[in-house]
């Protein structure tokens, strides 16, 4: 099987191109030439180089191809405009359904985000929970997906959705702030801490989405991938203290006073193009419900996480030790 993967440079496709290689794939990579390549140094696949943000087609990035795994995204940058999120997120898609159409591939695996369902009203939250976006980047991400869906039926291509659910692992640093803040006793829980939040090792999350491409019950539906089970954000806290031997850190700071100064950051400095120190999508992930039922992707993927949140978090904040952070 010859694969092509899209973004395959940023943090789930890169591990996702080394999952594919060791199952004897044979892998190719768009990346954009302007890209840092260093996650794909040393491996053995075919570079094909493109912008799916920009004005440009992308022909005969999937010739000869038998699946796309498209990865590639613009996520949640403070500095570009609004429209920089549909530009990659929406017609970077499209270019790649395209383009996969014609070239004639067997499977193509769209990477979309549990984010298109916003807060979850009553979790666990399963496939078909309502679309609820909450901010450019979901709202992108909701439009990327639909057209996905919609393109698989239309011109009968054989497509899946995969939704990761709060990737995390080593090589990446999104969760390094809360790991930071625990460690230097400078956390502060914003609420009551007993939001639920669900997190999946990435080795798990690309395991799943290959086996979105290999599975014949895959074909026309979505999935949810995410680890085994979820937790309060107040017990996600007390895991990471354990795990970095420091104390479990009781302050609590109410909600609205942050939000409203988030909101107030944003308004003053968006117009002239300085990133907020606080925004409120930051306050969201003390606010908002994140839980999932996955036994869609475990009964007709054969999906199952193997990595055990405890392990995930201390090969994560031993990562973060490595890079001299904490």
């Amino acid at each position: 099987m010859k694969a092509l993967v899209t973004g395959a440079n940023g943090f789930t496709g890169s591990y996702l191109t080394k999952h594919l290689l060791a199952k004897g794939y044979d892998v190719r990579v768009l990346v954009r030439k302007a890209s840092n390549l260093e996650t794909l140094k040393g491996l053995d696949v075919e570079y094909f180089y493109g912008d799916l943000g920009k004005d440009e087609n992308v022909y005969g990035a999937a010739e000869g191809i038998d699946v796309v795994f498209h990865i590639a995204a613009l996520f949640r940058a403070e500095d570009v405009p609004k429209s920089a999120f549909w530009d990659v997120n929406l017609e970077g898609t499209r270019k790649m359904l395209e383009e996969a159409k014609r070239a004639g591939v067997k499977r193509f695996v769209h990477c979309s985000t549990v984010g298109v369902q916003g807060e979850i009203d009553n979790p666990p939250a399963t496939e078909d929970a309502p679309y609820k976006p909450g901010d450019y980047y979901q709202e992108s991400k909701m439009d990327g997906e639909k057209y996905a869906l919609e393109f698989f039926k239309r011109e009968n291509l054989p497509g899946t959705v995969v939704r990761p659910v709060g990737i995390y692992g080593p090589g990446d640093d999104r969760f390094l702030k809360i790991f930071k803040f625990i460690h230097n006793g400078k956390f502060r829980m914003i609420g009551n801490g007993k939001v639920l939040y669900h997190l999946t090792f990435v080795e798990d999350l690309v395991a799943g989405i290959a086996l979105a491409g290999e599975r014949e019950e895959a074909l026309g539906e979505i999935f949810t991938i995410g680890g085994e089970g979820y937790l309060t954000l107040g017990e996600l806290v007390a895991k990471i203290a354990t795990i970095l031997k420091r104390d479990v850190p009781k302050t609590k700071i109410p909600v609205w006073p942050v939000w409203t100064a988030g909101l107030l950051c944003e308004i003053v400095c968006r117009p002239i193009g300085i990133a907020p120190p606080i925004y409120r999508r930051r306050v969201d992930f003390f606010i908002k419900d994140r839980a999932f039922d996955i036994s869609k992707a475990k009964k007709l993927l054969g999906y199952q996480p193997k990595i055990a949140l405890e392990d995930g978090l201390t090969r994560t904040a031993s990562w973060y030790a490595e890079k001299g952070w904490l």
